[in-house]
Formats: structure tokens, sequence, C-alpha cells
């Protein structure tokens, strides 16, 4: 009985896990079209099913989820695709603009979804296979920038359909469609104050298949091109279709006729040696190198400046001891030195013959001569090098004048 239920048990636990892996790398393939804005939602709901269940208490709705995503086999993404996820409690978008040359070749990108509450991850890729269509790309196009609306603001369905009625009520065309969508920091925008509920701003590209309305062309108006020269909004008369829920920026906006564009063509300048062709296989040299000889570089580096040493240090010794100058300046210091000594010698005994640069002491005022007093009595240890007034005997007081006008001493 024990072991029929615990092979239940077991069963049951490997049918969830071949569940869990069967669902975590099953594809999911779009089939956008070339020319036209393709928008993919990561929602976190279709993930939350993936995670095992959480033994501890929890609600798994509000679990914080982020997702990476990459191309397989590379880091990245393509150049084309981008991704946005504002906050981990929000859904992630993949969202770009794909071009004719991408047509015909599937793009995988590998989804990881990771779960920051039970550190749990789940996984599945996106296949996107690129159409080629007839109609695209639309001719005539046109470059809104909205002021008051960030790229995941813009991406939701319900906010891109109403900004694409507003454009066909003003530019009255057959065909309009979505181009592309570029947030504004991509384009050297400034990150806005958390404060007055300032965005970002978006750059939105439509293309129709009729030409320009003449409201979009008041815009290239002498009037308004000043207005804008001034940073002052122009004046446009259908902004008012627009102004209930999109603030444009009319100054930036760009209105482009493919069929009037001259094609550049960028000649591109034959490579070098050093430059791989396109095509083929890097085949490094050959193995037998040529010995090279490092007998030149070693005279160069050790002998020359090892030489050029010796040069100046003859030329030091030739105008110290040669050269008159040199001779004086020995003696010189030969002099300092010997004094040094002699001065040093003095201080550690001073029972020696007093030097004979002691001088005797004179009155200033009457100009007798006082010879220097060395009792033999006087403690000679304790001696000062310099004699003050106060150490001799016969003190020799100057005379100084009364307020009376007499001297007295």
């Amino acid at each position: 009985m024990k072991s029929s239920t615990s092979a239940a048990a077991v069963a049951a636990w490997l049918a969830t896990v071949v569940t869990i892996l069967s669902r975590a790398h099953a594809d999911r393939n779009v089939y956008p079209s070339a020319g036209v804005l393709f928008v993919h939602v990561l929602e976190r709901d279709y993930f939350k099913g993936e995670f095992p269940p959480y033994p501890k208490a929890g609600d798994a709705s509000i679990d914080p989820i982020t997702f990476n995503t990459n191309l397989m086999g590379y880091p990245d993404r393509p150049g084309w695709l981008r991704y946005i996820q504002r906050t981990q409690h929000s859904d992630g978008v993949l969202y770009g603009s794909p071009t004719a040359e991408h047509v015909g070749r599937p793009t995988v990108i590998e989804i990881t979804a990771y779960n920051r509450r039970t550190f749990e991850t789940a996984r599945h890729n996106l296949v996107i296979n690129i159409m080629a269509t007839e109609e695209f790309p639309l001719p005539f196009q046109a470059e809104f920038y909205i002021k008051n609306m960030n790229v995941e603001e813009m991406l939701a369905s319900e906010v891109l359909g109403d900004f694409l009625g507003a454009v066909k009520n003003v530019w009255q065309p057959e065909r309009l469609n979505a181009i592309n969508i570029t947030s504004a920091l991509d384009r050297g925008g400034r990150v806005p104050l958390p404060i007055n509920n300032l965005k970002e701003g978006v750059y939105v590209m439509v293309g129709a298949d009729v030409p320009f309305s003449s409201c979009l062309r008041e815009v290239e108006s002498p009037h308004n091109q000043l207005r804008c020269s001034q940073e002052m909004e122009p004046v446009i008369s259908c902004d008012k279709k627009f102004r209930a829920q999109f603030h444009i920026d009319w100054c930036k906006i760009s209105l482009v006729d493919i069929n009037k564009v001259v094609p550049v063509y960028i000649t591109r300048p034959d490579p070098g040696t050093g430059v791989l062709p396109e095509f083929g296989e890097y085949n490094p040299p050959s193995e037998s190198l040529k010995g090279r000889d490092y007998f030149s570089d070693f005279l160069i580096t050790l002998a020359v400046p090892s030489a050029v040493a010796l040069v100046l240090l003859f030329i030091l010794g030739y105008t110290m001891c040669c050269r008159r100058e040199g001779v004086i300046q020995l003696v010189h210091h030969s002099s300092i030195q010997k004094s040094s000594k002699e001065l040093r010698s003095m201080s550690k005994n001073r029972e020696i013959s007093w030097p004979l640069s002691t001088l005797p002491v004179f009155n200033p005022v009457s100009g007798e001569v006082v010879p220097p007093i060395h009792p033999d009595n006087y403690e000679t240890t304790s001696m000062p090098l310099m004699q003050t007034q106060t150490n001799l005997q016969n003190q020799i007081t100057i005379p100084q004048q009364r307020p009376s006008g007499k001297w007295y001493s």
C-alpha cells in the first residue's frame, strides 16, 4: 500500500516537472511585417503559472518578476528590437520596426523571467518571422514628438489607436500605419524631474499613402518657422484635435517623402592587408618564423647611455679638479668643513683654549678696551660659547642721559 502511494507521488511529481519543462521550452511564433511597428507584451501572468508553487505563505499575484531578452546565441537583442519594463510589477514590452533586410530570416529571442521573491526562473523562445508586403513602406512619413507620454504608455494598443485616429482625421489617408516609436531618451533627451507628473517624451513615426495635408504643412510656413526659432509655439489649426490627449511639439515634426529622397551611395575604400575579407577563414602566419638578433638593440639600450654617463662624469671631474674655479670651490668647501669640525670639538670639550675669533669687550662711548677675563676658578664646563655682559666680572655700564640734560652712569 505504501509502495503504491509513493509510486503515485513520484509519478505526479514527474508529470509536474515535465509539464513545467515543456511549457518553459515552448516556442511562440509571431509574424510582423517589414516597415510596420512590432509590439509584443511580456505578460507577467503568462509566466506565473510556470513557476513551481512557493511553500511559504504569500500572494503569488504580486510577485516581482523581471525579464531578460537576448538573441539566441548572443548576449543582446537585434539592433532594431528594443525592450522596456518600468517596474518589477509591470509587464515588459518588446518593440521595434524590422526592415526589409530581415525578411525571410527567423529571429529567435530567448526570454527569461526571474521571480524576485522565489528566485525561480522560467524561459521560452519567441520566434519572430518577418513578412514582406508590397504596400510597405508607405511613401509619406511623418514623425511627431509627443511631450506628455512615456514610451510604455504610447505602446498600449488603445493609446496608439487613439493617436492614429487623430492623425487620420487630420491627414485623411486610405492607409495609415505606425512605423516606429522611439523614446526621447534614446534621442539624447534628459530624464525629467519627478515633479508635476513630467514625462520623458516619445517620437512616433507614421506612414500614409497620400501627400501631407495642409494642416501638417502649416509648420513649414515662414511665420511658424520664425516662432520656432524664437522658442515659441507655432500656430497650427489642427492642434486642437490632438490637444485633448496628446501635447505635440510642432517645431519638432518631420515630414519626409521617400519618393523625393535622393539615395546616397557610399563607396567603401579598399581594405588593407590587415583587414579580413567579408567571407573566408583567417589563415595565421606560418610557424617557421625567422630568428632575430637582439645584440644591436642591447647596444643601443645599454651601451650608449653608459658611454654618455662616462663622458659627463669626466667633464665634471675635469671642471672640479683641474680648473681654477673648481679648485677654489674645493678649498672653500674644505675650510668650511674644517671650521665645522673645530666648533663641534669645542662644544664637547670646554677646557681647551679660547678661539682666536674671540674679540675684547670695549666701551662704545669712551672707547676703552677691556680684555676678556678668563679666571682659573671659573666653571668652564658650564661656560656658554658666546659670553654675555652678565657673565663678565667687570661689567661696563653705558652712560645714559637724564631728562635734565646731564649724563649719568
